[in-house]
């Protein structure tokens, strides 16, 4: 039998030489000085052998220990080798089923379809679900702890961040769902949660049902001055910044008769550095939908300005006040209910549901694009003239859902 110090002395030799202790337990040191503690044993009189551990980290004792476990399965007619691989498939399989895994598994897939810029920003947006998650099996979540970790990041004042946190949550459960490794979807059910909560300085309506209504509240308030009433459809339509809309002027909008109607807003308008304002590869190209292409024909037939698509009531010579769609919303009873910058809310959040539901994944980085969401630099500049022929079909798509049994725009003009 051995001893600790004759294990802990064995020398390498040329080849692999073994050092026997008892039951078939033997010391293997190879050529390169690695020390192995292995079990020879027969299974229905077939000669095996099993790796118990290496040596130091196995001791002598653990290694006779191992041994006795061995044979005791060997005699409940276990083999102990198959047995060993079945524990690292259970354990293989464990990790496998763990959000963070799925969540390797979604980014990797994903990943190539994505610019350099959009999957770094994926990347770190995923770490808020991850530190809540990481390591637990699919399985083992459930919708309250899903709804705890995006209330905790709700209460750091960062709704748009939790919404996010919640679709990436919900896509990898999608994921897990298709590939057997959960049942349900536990995100999906804290989404009711997340729109309460989700309202502060700017509410929104999140649902497509309430959109609708909030068009016709709109439309219905009495004595409107019609450019404030088209300026809303036209922020409605194009989830635009309220502020971009209510300065749009007749010349930046192209090809209203032809196939591919088009907004051209200059850089220096857009939401960004002062550097990007002056450079016109930063201008922000947006697709228009039917309905859009109406309402801003609507307007320029309405408009006593050269300039403005929307004038101001007392001054045609400057665009409406920036407080008047606000005050709008008011007289339509929408306080805390609606807010003309709330449609980019709305519009992100029924369009990426959508998406989801659909497995259109690759269109959450085009409604981004639309929301004119992407990094500075070259890459912002090209990104967002970029997918121009999904962008007009998402854009279609959501003024369809939007506008559904609505009058047509030049209902609102005066006659």
């Amino acid at each position: 039998m051995l001893t600790e110090i004759q294990c802990r002395s064995a020398k390498a030799e040329l080849k692999p030489k073994k050092h026997s202790d008892s039951g078939g337990l033997f010391l293997l040191v190879t050529p390169t000085g690695l020390k192995s503690w292995r079990w020879k044993y027969y299974f229905r009189g077939k000669e095996k052998k099993l790796v118990l551990g290496r040596y130091p980290a196995m001791s002598l004792k653990q290694a006779r220990a191992a041994r006795d476990d061995a044979r005791e399965l060997l005699g409940q007619e276990i083999d102990p080798g198959e047995a060993k691989k079945e524990r690292r498939a259970k354990a293989a399989t464990a990790v496998r089923d763990t959000f963070n895994a799925a969540a390797d598994e979604w980014l990797n897939r994903k990943a190539p379809g994505w610019t350099a810029g959009y999957a770094k920003k994926m990347t770190e947006q995923t770490e808020n679900a991850r530190k809540a998650f990481g390591s637990r099996a699919l399985r083992d979540i459930t919708p309250v702890m899903v709804l705890n970790c995006i209330t905790a990041i709700q209460s750091r004042n960062a709704p748009t961040m939790a919404n996010r946190v919640l679709q990436f949550c919900s896509d990898i459960f999608a994921l897990a769902i298709a590939t057997q490794r959960a049942e349900q979807n536990p995100a999906k059910a804290v989404r009711g949660a997340l729109i309460i909560s989700t309202t502060r300085n700017r509410p929104a309506e999140l649902s497509i049902e309430k959109a609708r209504q909030t068009i016709r509240k709109i439309e219905r308030v009495e004595d409107a001055w019609w450019a404030t009433l088209l300026a809303s459809w036209l922020t409605a339509l194009t989830a635009v910044r309220p502020g971009v809309v209510r300065q749009a002027e007749r010349s930046e909008f192209e090809q209203l008769n032809g196939e591919a109607p088009l907004w051209r807003i200059p850089a220096a308008k857009m939401k960004q550095r002062l550097a990007q304002k002056n450079d016109a590869r930063f201008e922000f190209r947006v697709p228009l939908s039917r309905q859009a292409v109406e309402t801003v024909k609507a307007a320029k037939a309405a408009s006593p300005s050269p300039q403005w698509l929307f004038p101001s009531i007392q001054a045609w010579r400057q665009p409406i006040d920036a407080n008047k769609l606000s005050e709008h919303y008011r007289s339509a009873g929408l306080r805390g209910k609606m807010v003309p910058h709330g449609w980019r809310a709305t519009f992100s959040t029924i369009m990426n549901e959508l998406a989801s539901e659909d497995g259109r994944d690759g269109d959450h980085e085009i409604i981004d694009l639309m929301l004119a969401h992407v990094r500075g630099g070259t890459e912002g500049a090209y990104n967002r003239a970029s997918y121009m022929q999904r962008r007009r079909i998402l854009a279609q798509m959501w003024s369809d859902l939007l506008m559904d049994g609505l009058p047509p725009p030049g209902a609102l003009t005066p006659d």
